[in-house]
């Protein structure tokens, strides 16, 4: 600032000097301020400046936050959600959909099977197969002339009448109390001396005498003559943790719904109310399979492509003993109904 007596001494020639460098000074700093693009405040952040320790923090942020707050600003609501990772429906691409899994398999106990390598159960079932081939023939001899009729295949024709004039449930019902009261329980061991044998229906009821195999086989063929789809009947091997055996039973599909017709019960029960059993294989006219857990539940290991069997990571395996639970180690079980 020039002090007022200072101007007078200038003069007006003086005077229009001064202002006229302090115009081009200015000017000159403009210029020099423009040229280099340097905000007024940016010597305040250089470093070693005294505000430097005040340095706003920097902002980091992702593709997928940004996607989403650009999403609810165009009015797809608050929590509108949009992964850059995911294909636009509107690119084409060569990628293989992905295959949804159903959350449960058609099969009892919300499964689904494959087929079994050949094995000790498929020869056991070829020959109950062959067998029951065998008492067809029989069968449609009693039924064209009654008066030769063995006992036995008499008894099962009347029974077999019996569970055709039910239908629904109640058909289900009497196949399951009907046979479970024709036949006694005696083990394979006692009875034939042998740890696992499968007899087709009428070589049971001649001896009135059979194990779990023999009475789930003898339900099969009397709702099969009865009528029933064979398609909605599974001869199901399970392992009963309850008591670490195995057991076979009848599972039959009815309004989408399976049950279970099993030797130790009178009445049905659903297969998901049979919470002790492990299921290892279902058999029927296409033959004998395993069942494997649904991918949606069970993790496939890597490089796997077969179905695991549903028993796999269990204490139990998925071996089939045929050492069933005996009377003795079920006497003492609450909840079971033993007709043996």
């Amino acid at each position: 600032m020039i002090p007022r007596q200072e101007w007078r001494k200038l003069g007006l020639s003086g005077l229009i000097a001064t202002l006229l460098a302090i115009s081009v000074c200015a000017g000159s700093i403009r210029a020099f301020a423009a040229d280099a693009a340097v905000p007024e405040d940016a010597t305040d952040f250089m470093p070693g400046s005294d505000r430097e320790s005040i340095r706003p923090p920097a902002t980091f942020f992702s593709i997928n936050a940004v996607l989403a707050k650009l999403d609810r600003q165009r009015g797809r609501g608050p929590d509108a959600i949009r992964l850059a990772a995911l294909t636009p429906s509107n690119v084409a691409t060569d990628a293989s959909p992905a295959k949804q899994t159903p959350p449960l398999g058609r099969e009892p106990f919300g499964l689904f099977t494959f087929r079994a390598p050949e094995g000790i159960l498929w020869r056991k079932w070829r020959g109950v197969e062959a067998d029951m081939v065998k008492e067809q023939a029989v069968l449609d001899r009693c039924r064209e002339e009654a008066a030769s009729c063995p006992s036995h295949a008499a008894q099962f024709l009347r029974l077999i009448d019996a569970v055709k004039s039910k239908s629904g449930r109640a058909r289900l019902e009497e196949a399951n109390q009907a046979v479970n009261s024709a036949i006694r329980y005696v083990s394979d061991f006692a009875q034939f001396g042998e740890a696992d044998r499968w007899s087709a229906p009428l070589a049971t009821f001649a001896t009135a005498k059979g194990d779990c195999e023999d009475y789930a086989i003898a339900k099969y063929v009397a709702l099969r003559e009865a009528g029933f789809p064979l398609d909605e009947m599974r001869l199901v091997l399970v392992r009963d943790r309850a008591v670490r055996q195995d057991h076979a039973v009848l599972a039959a599909r009815l309004d989408d719904h399976w049950l279970i017709l099993d030797n130790r019960q009178s009445r049905l029960i659903e297969d998901a109310d049979a919470s002790s059993f492990t299921p290892l294989f279902a058999i029927n006219h296409d033959g004998v399979h395993l069942f494997a857990a649904p991918y949606a539940k069970l993790a496939v290991p890597e490089g796997q492509r077969e179905a695991a069997p549903a028993a796999a990571g269990s204490a139990d395996t998925s071996d089939w003993t045929g050492l069933e639970a005996t009377p003795q180690s079920l006497a003492g079980m609450s909840g079971l109904q033993l007709l043996i």
